[in-house]
């Protein structure tokens, strides 16, 4: 099976009341625990590789595993930019073979994010690839991505149809609050969506694929193993995942998990090393760890997203 775009897979989940999971990949074990859980799961998905991952594993070797992912599951799966900045950024990537890429103009004015994401939407749709934009600023840290609170900024419903119309983008991504990184809430503080503004918006929108950034759970065992094996996480609280399941019952039709991904392959790793510390190689670190990201992508799948069954 190729590599597919998100589009039919969005119709679908809009239809049935489910998202796709858009889990970020930065090498073999994440590629290998993500798509073994979804072939046992029989769910399509999304492969997200952003900027930094880029860098770090370099496009050809990414997309080489990519592929055999496909080939050892044969699943519909779509490779994406996640927060791509610049035109120069998509281009490279359409141009390698990405099926969808985002284009973040968040951190410019409303006219110029219009103007850089329909130059986007050109080249990317005559290519045949789909296009992600975004309204609204998430706070966090992830990657390239560093929005302080005050910087932060909930999506304005009243914009999203001049926006969509102006763009031509395929799906958009909003701001409700969720947040990227692992330090979403401080202790004491209730997490909260703003599902209003994503109700408005999908009355503005009717039947558009919308997607939520920054919705990862921050699993509290895995802080714990980490913070148990000579870690210093501070305490955070993350997106309850009951709220993530509400809200790809309506308009949100992929949410995206980077941080729970990084948080239980590096909670498996300390956990090994201080149980063995004359170990040395890379495969018997490495296995725990890619298992431990398989067990956390299914049940995401299940609890969470809703798509199991619907590859």
């Amino acid at each position: 099976m190729p590599l597919v775009t998100s589009k039919e897979m969005f119709k679908k989940a809009y239809e049935g009341g489910y998202a796709i999971g858009a889990f970020n990949v930065n090498n073999m074990e994440i590629i290998q625990g993500i798509t073994e859980a979804a072939k046992e799961e029989n769910a399509p998905l999304i492969l997200q590789v952003s900027s930094g991952a880029r860098n770090y594993a370099k496009h050809v070797y990414l997309m080489k595993l990519i592929e055999a992912a496909i080939e050892d599951t044969n699943l519909p799966i779509c490779v994406h930019l996640d927060h791509g900045d610049t035109f120069e950024l998509c281009k490279s990537c359409i141009d390698g073979g990405f099926t969808s890429v985002m284009i973040d103009g968040s951190h410019h004015s409303f006219e110029d994010n219009i103007k850089l994401t329909k130059q986007v939407v050109e080249y990317a749709h005559a290519h045949g690839v789909v296009v992600e934009g975004e309204l609204g600023r998430l706070a966090g840290v992830e990657d390239a991505v560093n929005v302080s609170e005050a910087d932060s900024s909930y999506t304005d419903p009243a914009q999203v149809v001049e926006f969509v119309e102006k763009t031509g983008v395929d799906s958009l991504a909003i701001a409700i609050g969720t947040s990227h990184g692992a330090y979403k809430f401080k202790p004491g503080q209730k997490p909260q969506l703003r599902f209003d503004i994503l109700e408005k918006v999908e009355k503005q929108l009717p039947g558009f694929p919308i997607v939520l950034h920054g919705a990862s759970s921050v699993i509290p065992e895995f802080v714990e193993i980490i913070n148990a094996n000579g870690g210093k996480m501070p305490d955070a609280i993350g997106i309850p995942e009951s709220m993530l399941r509400q809200a790809a019952k309506s308009a949100v039709c992929k949410i995206n998990i980077d941080s729970d991904l990084r948080l239980a392959m590096t909670a498996s790793i300390r956990q090994y090393f201080n149980e063995h510390p004359d170990h040395f190689d890379p495969r018997q670190y490495l296995k725990p760890a890619r298992a431990n990201i398989k067990a956390l992508v299914k049940n995401k799948l299940i609890n969470v997203l809703g798509c199991n069954g619907k590859a």
